[in-house]
């Protein structure tokens, strides 16, 4: 470990290789780069000093870095400690101007003790990644709650978390729900972490997917996106679900769906992807077979209990690098991954830099619109303004080199004329 003027990395000396792939990332993700260039002419954010608790990841160099050049000051600290990359936060520290407290692999006292460093730079707007900053200080923060314009939140859990706090009628600040976005779902979710979740299970075991039975647990837009990848890779794909018109949908694009006490006497390998806590319990441990494979592409580490399977397991050793083998009473052996933790990111290197093009995109224009509306925005969940999602989509496909066709007027006023009933 070590501290760099404010900041805590674990390692100055690797600002080299940080640098290199910070930008090969950056090679991948055009419409920020677009954003970038913008800020820089305009630098809407003079002034303003931003907080953020994401993945520390080449990524999201790329959008620190675009915060940087719009004006702002920035201070980084790690949503997970085990995806941060060191040599990232040592280049963001070093080469780019950020205030950065991440260490790969520290322990929770630490995580927390960085948050808190983070609040210390008294941020006006925050960006989260799972919502640990807004609990913070709404939690012993309180006092800095007025500071606060508005932030931001990249989760499908950490908008639940916000959310509750809306319901409670504590929310005390703005919280633009960026992955909601149509190009958030489209890109994020469903490929994103259809791939990326597949990588980090496959880095992890090296197992062959075709011919094995997966339990894929939830299909929300991240679960189809599971679904969609584990079925290509050969695999049997079984989905649990509790919503009825999302099994309905599982079942109409061909997966099995059965509840998931069914499923875990005959599945293979199981993924969590809920978003809520204790989807895979004692009950469902107790009937699957040896050699079971446990992963988890929520947020937090809690949809597979822990605690449970460590109480069940009479012994347990480490087989591979994020494999956690737990052997029970009757010789049945399972395996947790990555500790429980989100395998994306834990196993491997999160989602491909061209699909966090589009989330970071929406984070800096998220940012940009809270900062030009000062105050004005009530105290609620907000989705990301269609104007920014249609323009990130513009850029997208601008940088792919496609152009689509705009409506007549004609064709314009034969809508208008059915929106007014005429």
């Amino acid at each position: 470990m070590a501290k760099t003027s404010q900041s805590e990395v674990a390692d100055p000396g690797l600002t080299d290789a940080g640098q290199a792939r910070i930008e090969w990332a950056d090679e991948q993700m055009p419409v920020l780069r677009q954003v970038r260039e913008r800020f820089e002419r305009e630098r809407p954010l003079d002034g303003l000093t931003v907080g953020a608790c994401l993945h520390v990841t080449a990524e999201t160099a790329g959008l620190v870095r675009t915060l940087l050049a719009g004006g702002a000051e920035v201070a980084l600290c790690a949503s997970n400690p085990l995806s941060t990359q060191d040599e990232v936060a040592a280049a963001l520290v070093d080469r780019y101007g950020a205030e950065v407290f991440a260490i790969q692999g520290e322990a929770p006292e630490t995580y927390y003790r960085h948050i808190e460093a983070v609040c210390d730079k008294h941020p006006q707007v925050t960006l989260d990644d799972g919502a640990d900053l807004i609990s913070v200080l709404h939690g012993n923060r309180t006092v800095q709650l007025p500071e606060i314009l508005g932030g931001t939140e990249n989760t499908t859990t950490g908008a639940i978390r916000v959310r509750a706090l809306e319901a409670a009628g504590k929310l005390a600040f703005p919280v633009v729900a960026v992955n909601e976005a149509a190009t958030g779902r489209l890109l994020d979710n469903e490929y994103g972490t259809g791939q990326s979740t597949l990588d980090g299970i496959l880095r992890a075991t090296n197992l062959l997917l075709a011919g094995r039975r997966v339990v894929v647990v939830g299909f929300g837009a991240c679960g189809r996106g599971v679904a969609l990848r584990a079925s290509g890779a050969g695999a049997q794909v079984i989905v649990c679900e509790v919503d009825p018109v999302r099994a309905l949908g599982a079942a109409m694009e061909g997966y099995e769906v059965m509840p998931a006490v069914e499923a875990a006497r005959v599945g293979d390998v199981f993924i969590t992807v809920t978003g809520n806590r204790g989807v895979l319990t004692s009950d469902h441990f107790e009937l699957m077979a040896d050699g079971a494979i446990l992963a988890n592409a929520g947020h937090f580490d809690v949809e597979i209990d822990k605690p449970a399977l460590a109480s069940m397991s009479v012994s347990t050793r480490t087989v591979r690098p994020h494999v956690e083998e737990h052997t029970l009473a009757d010789g049945r052996r399972i395996n947790l991954l990555a500790d429980g933790r989100v395998v994306n990111l834990a196993a491997a290197e999160g989602h491909p830099a061209a699909v966090m093009d589009m989330g970071f995109s929406a984070h800096a224009l998220s940012v940009e619109h809270i900062a030009r509306a000062a105050g004005a925005l009530e105290k609620r969940v907000h989705p990301l303004p269609e104007t920014i999602d249609a323009e990130i989509a513009r850029l997208k496909l601008e940088s792919l080199g496609m152009q689509i066709d705009d409506l007549t007027a004609a064709q314009l006023e034969y809508l208008h004329s059915w929106e007014q009933g005429t």
